[in-house]
C-alpha cells in the first residue's frame, strides 16, 4: 500500500504540471513586435521554459523569480533570481525591481507575458512608501503563526506592497499584458493568487479591520496606516487565463488510485481548517470505512480531500501542514490494519522543510512510542518533521514545477 501511495503521488503531480496549460494559451498567439516575459512563483521556471520553447526568438527579454532551489538550470533569454518563501527577503525586492524596470517604460504597442503561480506573494515584493522589508517580514510571520488563511494573509499583504493587488499591471500600462495564472487558492480567486499583481482587488479596508480584530493582531502605527489604504479596483490592460486547481489534483489522484484497484471518492476540494483537525477528520473517515459504518464506501477504496489547511504555531519544532495532517491522522488510525494515509503538497515543499508531506499507517504511532516519542506532545510543539523522519514517514519528491495546493488520501483495503 505504501508503494501504491508513492505511485499515486508521483503520477498525480505529473498530471498537474503547468506546461500543457501554458502551451494551450500560447500556441495560437503571435507576438509581432516580440514580447517581454516575466515568470513569478514556485512554478515559474517550468512555465517560462514552456514559453521559451514555444515562442523562441519572439521573446525580447525574460525574467524568472522563483523560490530557492526551484530553478532547474539556466534558460536562454531569461535572468533567474531565486528568493525567499514564505518570508520575502532582499532577493524578493531585487527581482521585483528588475521586473518593474523591464516594463515601466513600455508603450501601447508593447506586450508583456506574465506567468504567475503560487508563492508569488513572498517572491514578488516592493514595499509601499513608509514600509520596510523588515515590516513586511514581521507582518508575514505574525499572520503565518496566528493561523490566518491564505486569503486573509494576502488581503493584508496587498496593502503593504507596490506590486500586489493589481499594482504591477499599472506599472505595465499602457502595454498590453497577458497573464497566465496557475491557481493555488481555493475557489480560484484571481486577486488572491500570489496576491493578484495583475488583478483588480476585491477586498476593502473593512476586510482588513475584520482580520485584525479576528486574530487580535497588534501592529505598529505606521503599518496600520499602510493597511488602511485602498487598492486598485479597475485594471483594463490585462487579459487573464487561469489554469490548474486543487480539483484537478484530486481528480488526478482519483484516476491513479482507480488504476491500482481502489474505488476513489473525492469528499472535498476545499479543506481549509487547521491541519491538526484535518488529520483527526481524515482518520475518523478511515475508521468509519474500516468498521463498516458507511454503506456506500467500502474497501478497497481511496478517500480523497484537497485544499490548503493552516497551522497555528505554538511550538518551536519543524514541519509543514501536510506533515501535521499525517501525524495527527496517525494517532486516529493507531493499530488499524490495511490503512495508509498520505498528505502532500503539489509543489514538493511542505513548510520550511525538504519534505513534500507525510505518509502513515496503523503502526506509525507504535513505532514512535517504542522510541519514547509522545505524538500529542510532538504536535503541540509543531515538530511533525522529526517524528515522521524517525518513523520513515516523510514523503520526499523534490521541487516539482507546479503549485495547485495539497491533497490528502486514505487508502483502505
Amino acid at each position: 500500500m505504501h508503494k501504491d501511495a508513492n505511485i499515486i503521488i508521483e503520477k498525480s503531480i505529473r498530471d498537474v504540471l503547468p506546461d500543457q496549460a501554458v502551451l494551450a494559451v500560447l500556441e495560437a498567439r503571435k507576438f509581432i513586435n516580440g514580447v517581454y516575459v516575466i515568470a513569478v512563483g514556485k512554478a515559474a521556471w517550468l512555465m517560462a521554459k514552456t514559453a521559451r520553447e514555444l515562442l523562441g526568438s519572439q521573446i525580447r527579454k525574460g525574467l524568472i523569480i522563483t523560490k530557492y532551489g526551484h530553478a532547474k538550470g539556466e534558460l536562454e533569454d531569461f535572468e533567474i533570481i531565486e528568493a525567499g518563501h514564505p518570508i520575502p527577503d532582499d532577493n524578493s525586492l531585487r527581482g521585483t525591481q528588475k521586473a518593474i524596470d523591464m516594463v515601466r517604460e513600455l508603450g501601447e504597442k508593447d506586450e508583456v507575458l506574465f506567468l504567475l503561480s503560487g508563492g508569488g506573494s513572498a517572491l514578488f515584493e516592493k514595499p509601499v512608501t513608509g514600509i520596510t522589508l523588515e515590516d513586511i517580514q514581521e507582518v508575514t510571520q505574525i499572520l503565518l503563526k496566528c493561523g490566518a488563511g491564505i486569503t486573509e494573509i494576502n488581503t493584508l499583504r496587498k496593502r503593504l506592497s507596490k506590486v500586489k493587488g493589481g499594482k504591477f499591471a499599472q506599472y505595465c500600462a499602457p502595454a498590453k499584458m497577458y497573464s497566465i495564472i496557475l491557481s493555488d487558492v481555493l475557489g480560484g480567486k484571481l486577486d488572491m493568487i500570489a496576491s493578484g499583481p495583475s488583478c483588480p482587488d476585491t477586498t476593502s479596508c473593512s476586510d482588513v479591520l475584520h482580520i485584525i480584530n479576528k486574530y487580535k493582531l497588534n501592529f505598529s502605527s505606521h503599518i496600520l496606516e499602510a493597511l488602511h489604504r485602498e487598492t486598485p479596483r479597475n485594471i483594463n490592460n490585462v487579459e487573464t487565463y487561469v489554469t490548474g486547481s486543487v480539483s484537478e489534483f484530486c481528480t488526478a489522484a482519483a484516476k491513479h488510485a482507480r488504476q491500482l484497484g481502489y474505488e476513489p471518492y473525492i469528499i472535498s476540494t476545499s479543506l481549509d481548517c487547521e491541519a491538526r483537525e484535518a488529520g483527526k477528520f481524515i482518520a475518523s473517515v478511515a475508521r468509519m470505512v474500516k468498521e463498516g459504518g458507511s454503506y456506500r464506501i467500502k474497501p478497497p477504496c481511496a478517500i480523497i480531500a484537497g485544499g490548503e489547511t493552516v497551522v497555528k504555531v505554538g511550538g518551536n519544532g519543524l514541519g509543514g501542514r501536510n506533515q501535521e495532517i499525517a501525524l495527527s491522522a496517525a494517532i486516529g488510525i493507531k493499530d488499524m490494519d490495511n490503512v495508509v494515509i498520505f498528505s502532500v503538497s503539489s509543489d514538493g515543499t511542505d513548510g520550511p522543510t525538504d519534505a513534500d508531506g507525510g505518509i502513515v499507517d496503523g503502526n506509525t504511532v507504535n513505532l514512535l512510542e517504542n522510541m519514547g516519542i509522545d505524538c500529542e506532545k510532538i504536535l503541540n510543539d509543531n515538530d511533525s518533521y522529526h517524528a515522521l523522519k524517525k518513523a520513515g514517514g516523510l514523503v520526499i519528491t523534490g521541487t516539482t514545477g507546479t503549485n495547485v495546493n495539497d491533497v490528502t488520501v486514505v487508502l483502505c483495503k
